[in-house]
C-alpha cells in the first residue's frame, strides 16, 4: 500500500496537496481520483463541506494516517 500524506498546506489547515509515496504535492483533485480508481485500496474518499478528501481506512494504527 502506497503511503499517503496530507499536507495541511490550504485555509484551515485542509488538505490541497498530498504528497503519495515517492510522488510530493499531488493536488487534492488528483488524489482523489486516484482513490475513487482504486489505486490506493488502503484510503477512500470523504465529502466535508462538499469538498472531497482523501483518508485512511480505519484500522488500529495512527502511524498510517493521512493527517498525523
Amino acid at each position: 500500500m502506497t503511503k499517503i500524506k496530507g499536507l495541511n498546506d490550504g485555509p484551515g489547515g485542509r488538505n490541497d496537496h498530498y504528497d503519495i509515496g515517492s510522488r510530493k504535492n499531488v493536488p487534492r483533485r488528483n488524489a482523489v481520483a486516484e482513490v475513487k480508481r482504486g489505486e490506493h485500496p488502503g484510503a477512500h474518499v470523504v465529502t466535508i463541506n462538499d469538498r472531497e478528501y482523501v483518508r485512511d481506512n480505519p484500522d488500529s494504527s495512527t502511524k498510517d494516517n493521512v493527517n498525523r
